[in-house]
């Protein structure tokens, strides 16, 4: 039965301490020299825990109850009411300056204008999802490589791979801010090197063979729908970006002055430049004055509002007879990697780069996004007249 203020006060001490249980974890420890504590019990982490909340009767039976329920309140959120008691005790007293948890509500207060909304939530969730619950209190020198291994292992545990290196990528980060803050000394993410699993790589249809990819473009340009639709089809080959960025690319974007469209990679959320062919331009201009008022560049049929929707290459694709073991949305990207390097012989970082991957030079650090710019726009333009050879059928071109 819970305990009543009455029942307190008949409670007295014998030879050795005993406890008597109150309601959800609370109880009362009646001890030999006759003091009464209160304790909240309650498991974190799979172990078995307690937590004083006060001594009776200067902590009341309310008081102590609503005590617990806040450290009830703490465990639904997945973090230790312990740990986070003694992390409050430490920023009284003026000692978590340095917390992992600090210093990630700083870089995230940095990084909130700089990243996409919808990225930003996500690495937001994940630190305080499986991060800060199990390091958030420590001073950031005092985690060490193992400490962040066992909370990645718990990440792979649950299939979520990706995820853990994702995590792994963003705690690297938050340390580099650290020690450009002059709050730590040492990274120890790179020490993590080859310590989790692969993620799966996912492997999307494409075609990479010149006569098949000519007949694609032929099958694309005879291609019967809306024509924001067709401009897509049209435009997806020659800058060969995510599908995603197609599909939400912005006229403000767009400057035709340069023949650039510019915005922040969905992946790396780094800015990056795609040079606009004159076949690319030729599009884009004739596509203006259809959805130009609006501010998406391939508007929902819906909305101009809206984006357009994420099925409607792919189902262009299916009407078109290209299955999906065949081709997809992605496989433009690939196409374009494999047949540049195999057919116009341009080295593989500026490739890359064109497919805003992070790519680092030979001292580890990444290129810029205006990086070997000069070499891409030569081979944004010759890919794009190589791709109207195909269409020709003048498919001998570099072979």
């Amino acid at each position: 039965m819970p305990l009543t203020n009455t029942g307190i006060k008949f409670l007295k001490a014998k030879d050795r301490d005993y406890k008597v249980a109150d309601e959800r974890g609370l109880f009362l420890l009646v001890m030999a020299n006759s003091t009464k504590c209160w304790r909240f019990s309650y498991r974190y982490d799979n172990k078995q825990k307690s937590l004083s909340m006060g001594i009776y009767p200067d902590t009341s039976l309310k008081l102590a109850r609503e005590k617990r329920d806040e450290a009830r309140q703490t465990l639904a959120q997945g973090m230790d009411p312990s740990a986070v008691r003694k992390e409050l005790k430490a920023i009284q007293s003026g000692k978590a300056k340095n917390s992992l948890n600090i210093i990630t509500a700083y870089f995230l207060d940095m990084k909130k204008t700089e990243w996409n909304p919808a990225y930003f939530s996500k690495v937001e969730a994940r630190l305080k999802k499986d991060v800060l619950p199990a390091l958030g209190t420590m001073p950031i020198t005092d985690i060490k490589a193992p400490d962040i291994l066992r909370v990645l292992h718990k990440v792979e545990a649950r299939g979520t791979i990706e995820s853990a290196h994702r995590i792994k990528e963003t705690l690297s980060q938050i340390f580099r801010y650290a020690i450009a803050s002059g709050l730590a000394d040492k990274n120890p993410i790179p020490d993590l090197a080859g310590a989790l699993r692969r993620a799966k790589e996912k492997h999307m249809a494409a075609i990479t063979d010149p006569e098949q990819a000519g007949d694609l473009l032929r099958q694309i340009d005879a291609y019967q729908g809306t024509f924001p639709v067709i401009c897509a089809l049209k435009l997806a080959p020659l800058v060969f970006v995510r599908p995603g960025e197609l599909r939400q690319a912005e006229w403000a974007n767009i400057n035709f002055e340069c023949a650039e469209w510019r915005f922040k990679a969905s992946k790396t959320y780094q800015d990056h430049i795609v040079p606009l062919s004159r076949q690319a331009v030729a599009i884009l201009k004739a596509l203006q004055p259809y959805t130009g008022h609006g501010r998406y560049v391939f508007p929902s049929n819906k909305s101009d509002a809206l984006p357009m929707s994420s099925n409607t290459i792919l189902s262009a694709l299916r009407v078109m007879g290209f299955e999906k073991d065949k081709m997809s949305g992605h496989g433009f990207r690939a196409m374009a990697r494999t047949m540049i390097a195999e057919r116009l012989r341009y080295p593989d970082v500026a490739i890359e780069l064109q497919l805003a991957h992070q790519v680092r030079d030979i001292h580890g650090h990444a290129y810029n996004r205006a990086s070997f710019l000069d070499d891409r726009k030569r081979m944004m333009q010759e890919w794009a007249d190589y791709l109207d050879k195909l269409k020709r059928d003048e498919t001998g071109l570099h072979s």
